[in-house]
């Protein structure tokens, strides 16, 4: 679906809880958005349990406000015999003007904790290779105990928060608009996601309307030790462009 060596990217909202009383993203969720970015691209890498051992100097140069998306990117720069060293980027978005802002940038540095499944040296560096453009979506998450239920999987409807919110992103990227969803077409659940897992989801317009897009969302589950990948989940959301009234509003002409 993806290549495992391309940067991981998590993209959130940024709501009022988030904020302090500026109306502006709180530092520490800001550092804490870089630090599971980070966390992820290094066990993507090097298939080892990893913990973060520090981070350079971050300056912030930009808020992220109320309403913006934040974008994390991580890539690995780094690697040595039981640590590497990660580049995260974080960059605000306005979702209805496109106005990007980089807010920061960091490098944090994670060690392999020694064990029975942990191979050292760690895999060298890869040769660096452009982003691929494309019109797909792209977003990592992780799946944490809370989020799961007695039998140590994702909720079905933690799942479904995580499809909506792509293709909240999706639809808000390419309309430019204030975007509600209207309906979950359809949704089709394939396999279970565990605790500890990976998940990578990809949004993609697939038809457009006067005032609404239909969005399909594919969620992955990776096993961050093994690299196995799986397709769990397949989703279809109508959004819909509205004004300030909460009224359908054409968002371009066709």
């Amino acid at each position: 679906m993806t290549d495992t060596d391309s940067p991981v990217r998590l993209i959130d909202m940024v709501f009022p809880g988030d904020t302090n009383h500026h109306g502006t993203l709180f530092g520490g969720v800001a550092l804490a958005h870089m630090d599971k970015v980070a966390f992820l691209a290094a066990t993507r890498h090097g298939r080892a349990p990893f913990v973060t051992a520090a981070s350079e100097k971050i300056d912030f140069a930009a808020p992220a406000r109320a309403g913006d998306m934040v974008e994390a990117t991580g890539r690995v720069v780094r690697v040595g015999n039981a640590s590497l060293d990660v580049e995260v980027e974080l960059v605000a978005e306005n979702p209805v003007s496109g106005e990007r802002r980089p807010c920061t940038r960091g490098r944090f540095t994670l060690v392999a904790v020694r064990g029975p499944d942990t191979r050292l040296p760690l895999p060298p560096l890869p040769a660096a290779r452009p982003e691929q453009p494309g019109d797909i979506l792209r977003m990592a998450e992780m799946v944490f105990p809370p989020q799961t239920n007695h039998y140590g999987t994702l909720y079905g409807g933690d799942a479904l928060k995580m499809m909506g919110k792509a293709a909240f992103i999706a639809a808000s990227r390419r309309a430019r608009a204030v975007m509600v969803m209207a309906a979950s077409d359809r949704i089709d659940f394939a396999s279970p996601i565990r605790a500890g897992e990976m998940v990578e989801l990809a949004a993609r317009v697939q038809m457009t309307g006067r005032s609404s897009l239909r969005v399909g969302v594919e969620l992955w589950a990776e096993n961050l030790m093994t690299g196995e990948r799986r397709q769990s989940a397949t989703a279809v959301f109508t959004m819909v462009a509205v004004d300030s009234e909460g009224r359908p509003k054409q968002w371009h002409a066709e």
